[in-house]
């Protein structure tokens, strides 16, 4: 029999062991996300508008179309673990493991068709 007192059992990663990896990664998206949501706004904002050669001609240079492919990225992969977060809490057994499937493939799919359109704008 171990005397462990309960702040010893307590300490270490958690009951999950893996400490606290995904709130750091949240945090780091987060922190991304706050640099990219102004410029992707600004750089979509000031790309709509105009005819569609001057939004292609907007879209052509190098840093709208990177920022606009970065958020996209970005602001898809937190909402895909954000939802999988909800996901976990919420839906259990075989439903929990479909549904996540389902989300992750609707995101990807999502930032796979917006960065063909992105390129074939750019392109």
């Amino acid at each position: 029999m171990q005397y462990l007192t309960d702040r010893k059992r307590a300490q270490g990663l958690g009951a999950g062991s893996s400490g606290t990896q995904g709130h750091w990664q949240m945090m780091v998206r987060s922190m991304i996300m706050v640099v990219l949501v102004p410029l992707f706004i600004c750089a979509l904002g000031h790309g709509i508008g105009g005819s569609f050669a001057e939004v292609q001609e907007y879209f052509s240079r190098p840093f709208p179309a990177i920022v606009l492919a970065l958020g996209l990225i970005v602001g898809l992969i937190h909402l895909m673990y954000e939802a999988q977060e909800a996901i976990e809490d919420y839906v259990h057994g075989v439903a929990e493991k479909l549904t996540l499937v389902a989300l992750r493939a609707f995101c990807y799919t999502l930032i796979a068709a917006g960065l063909f359109a992105i390129a074939k704008l750019a392109l």
